[in-house]
């Protein structure tokens, strides 16, 4: 009997040191350094917890500032508005007549619970006008929890509201932005380092239908729809959603098209003709020209002659935004390409989308990852310049910029400037300090 327990001890032990051993070869890895060398890193861990914050009140700003009860009881009935108000704005439901256009405040609930901060960021309390203090006396307020923590502006909107739901504008500019920028860059830089100049060829019918398609599924999916998607960011983050998904659906089924109409066009002898592009000569020739231009002033010319649309913003910027990505990803192609494993999967027959998508462009993304980081940071400081100028966002969009801006016509007003300056640098101070910590972590001298 004890001898079956000790072959059983040893058995365990044994499995224990195979799991041990499977744990640290796993540790051993690249990405495994990379989060070891990361966690070294105490101001970018902390950054990095400080994003996940932000990023948590920008998705839940309607649960956090509404003048909309979060849960409530009217006539017998139980509703929950701001769920129902996303459900609405979808088009999945409606609300009763005699609740479509009504204030929640105003009408007798029997019961109700509501968010932490139970104003919206355009609701206009009258009592509270001509910039009250967080510290002064405000009219009207029976309990703390109604108490504007704040201040208000000159019209009575509550300013803590509206720094939630700016947060919401600040985080889908930088996100949506450098997401925008990150694919038009990866997509450029994929092609001018993987096929330089030489080895890129596709037919004359298929580069023209592209080239023509490419621009005309933008101006429809984005361009004429900007306004669309302008407005249901003010509505909410569902409305956003379902409109940038139709979007994107757009152009997706409008970039196939071209590639449709290329089947039976090229087997005409002149369009199914190859040619070779020189990738790498007019994507570098591309890049240095958007360089040498600067970005504030082009963003300005274009935002200037245009409506002013918040989706239009994160547009210009994404699209204006793109170059550093690009670079990078193209250096690091150059050395890629003639590593050994491409050279296998070309070897082995392996189509170029496949070979560039799951081999090339994963192992080369370290250091994209670094320029998206300081990249957000910047669309957020140029969102707030442009706010700030009254320039590129609707009157009724709360920003931090235009709280900013609030601030040079009373100067005595000072939370007003106060808070939202402060929570612009607190946010771009910290994805620079991220994106440093990225560097640090990725830089192989580093890897020890």
């Amino acid at each position: 009997m004890s001898t079956e327990i000790k072959e059983q001890e040893i058995q365990d032990n044994e499995i224990v040191l195979q799991d041990r051993e499977v744990l640290n070869q796993q540790d051993q890895s690249y990405w495994g350094i990379v989060k070891r060398q990361f966690k070294k890193n105490r101001l970018a861990v902390w950054s990095l917890r400080m994003v996940y914050f932000i990023i948590f009140i920008g998705l839940f700003a309607d649960f956090i500032a509404n003048d909309k009860p979060l849960y409530c009881k009217y006539q017998g009935e139980s509703y929950f508005p701001v769920v129902k108000t996303y459900l609405v704005d979808l088009g999945l439901d409606k609300w009763p007549r005699e609740l479509a256009i009504v204030s929640w405040k105003e009408i007798e609930l029997e019961s109700a619970v509501w968010p932490p901060i139970p104003y919206s960021p355009t609701e206009m309390d009258k009592y509270n006008v001509q910039y009250v203090g967080p510290f002064d006396e405000q009219r009207r307020i029976e309990q703390s929890r109604w108490r504007h923590w704040m201040g208000t502006d000159q019209i009575g909107r509550d300013v803590l509201a509206g720094m939630v739901h700016g947060t919401r504008i600040a985080m889908m500019v930088g996100i949506i932005a450098m997401a925008i920028s990150s694919i038009i860059g990866i997509f450029f830089g994929a092609i001018a380092g993987y096929f330089g100049d030489t080895r890129l060829k596709v037919s004359r019918i298929r580069l023209v239908l592209n080239i023509i398609f490419i621009f005309l599924a933008f101006y429809y999916a984005f361009g004429m729809r900007s306004f669309v998607l302008g407005d249901a960011i003010n509505d909410s983050m569902g409305s956003f959603a379902g409109q940038l998904g139709i979007s994107v659906l757009l152009f997706l089924v409008m970039g196939i098209i071209p590639n449709i109409l290329t089947i039976p066009l090229k087997r005409i002898p002149f369009l199914g003709k190859q040619v070779t592009i020189p990738a790498d000569i007019i994507v570098s020739r591309l890049i240095e020209i958007l360089v040498s231009i600067p970005r504030l002033l082009l963003i300005l010319a274009i935002v200037a002659i245009a409506k002013p649309s918040i989706f239009l913003v994160m547009v210009i910027i994404g699209v204006t935004s793109w170059t550093g990505i690009a670079r990078f990803l193209r250096g690091e192609l150059l050395k890629v390409r003639s590593l050994q494993y491409i050279e296998a999967a070309q070897s082995l027959g392996f189509q170029e989308a496949r070979i560039i998508f799951r081999h090339a462009i994963p192992n080369s993304l370290t250091s994209v990852l670094i320029v998206i980081a300081f990249g957000i940071a910047g669309a957020i400081l140029i969102e707030a310049g442009l706010s700030f100028l009254g320039i590129g966002v609707q009157a009724d969009v709360v920003t931090w910029g235009k709280l900013l801006n609030l601030s040079r016509q009373a100067p005595e007003a000072w939370w007003l400037a106060i808070f939202p300056g402060f929570a612009i640098f607190v946010t771009v101070t910290i994805f620079n300090l991220l994106g440093e910590g990225l560097n640090d972590a990725l830089d192989p001298r580093l890897k020890q």
